[in-house]
């Protein structure tokens, strides 16, 4: 019985990355990696409506913890200005749930898209730099919660009407939130002054020179985006940002090290120290003979063009 062997095609992947895939192609694989990325938040979505309570429960601890926020049974209580609030802050949470639960499916599809069109080594340090920019984010988003408590209490007491304040609860959630993602954002600092220093474009010497600059900008930074106005979170944003700033620092100098950077032929010279050159000279006698200069050739004649209609396509 014959058995016929059809020979397998090259996958998207190849035709992607060898450049044989059309426009149309693209596009098509554009749209087909959109409409799987929808599907995978709208699954997150479903999710994080289910447990929404859930985490409205962890996101009001530290104003439950607060003595001001207690009603005369003892339960926590907040106020709500708009009817249909509740409902829309549920929402909210549902759909910022739902982009963590679904990431692991958009994030694939946006690197499958992406990939072909990276080097080898470029895809490999991708997975190494995902791979720490996913914990980086959780320790900022933990970090953002601790401080959000401390920060409460001090804006409670420090406040006009005292202690005794019930805070609104949209504005309360989206303070929360704002502080989890900037803290979060700020923690992949490092990540990019890594990213420079492995594709060779600064030193970590050059780094480190920069060290005044970074701290200044890490305190600028930390006292214009953090929401929160007491100085105990930007003052904690800004060391931290410093301490990851050094210890980014201290793994560009172990890759310069690794690589062998810093040791060039004018590492060592400073910038006006004349470095010396071996000059040869070879005397030049009088009776030495110079020969005539060859001719030139005279130039090939050109052809006479070919009629437009001869020349051109019907495309061209």
């Amino acid at each position: 019985m014959a058995i016929s062997l059809r020979r397998r095609g090259p996958s998207k992947f190849e035709q992607a990355a060898d450049g044989s895939m059309t426009l149309i192609e693209h596009v098509r694989e554009l749209r087909n990696r959109l409409f799987w990325a929808s599907l995978g938040i709208l699954a997150g979505l479903i999710v994080g409506f289910i447990i929404s309570q859930w985490v409205f429960g962890i996101l009001k601890a530290p104003y439950c913890a607060l003595d001001s926020s207690k009603n005369l049974a003892g339960g926590c209580e907040f106020i709500t200005l708009g009817v249909a609030d509740q409902l829309i802050l549920r929402l909210k949470i549902a759909l910022w749930v739902g982009l963590i639960v679904g990431a692991p499916v958009w994030l694939y599809q946006l690197w499958a898209f992406i990939a072909p069109g990276l080097h080898r080594h470029e895809r490999k340090w991708a997975y190494v730099f995902v791979a720490i920019s996913a914990p980086l984010f959780v320790g900022g988003v933990t970090l953002a919660y601790a401080v959000v408590g401390h920060s409460l209490a001090f804006i409670m007491q420090a406040g006009v009407l005292g202690e005794p304040t019930k805070l609104e609860v949209v504005s309360y959630v989206g303070f929360v939130m704002n502080m989890m993602l900037i803290f979060g954002a700020a923690f992949e600092f490092p990540l990019i002054l890594l990213m420079l220093n492995f594709t060779g474009v600064v030193s970590a010497k050059r780094l480190l020179s920069w060290w005044r600059v970074v701290v200044f900008l890490s305190f600028v930074f930390a006292a214009i985006a953090t929401p929160d106005p007491g100085p105990f979170g930007m003052t904690l944003l800004a060391a931290c940002m410093t301490l990851l700033y050094f210890i980014a620092v201290g793994v560009a100098t172990i890759n310069d090290r690794r690589k062998g950077r810093g040791k060039e032929m004018y590492a060592g010279l400073d910038d006006d120290e004349v470095s010396p050159l071996e000059e040869e000279r070879t005397p030049v006698a009088v009776s030495d003979r110079i020969d005539a200069p060859a001719p030139v050739e005279s130039a090939a004649p050109v052809a006479r063009p070919l009629p437009l209609d001869s020349r051109f396509d019907d495309m061209t």
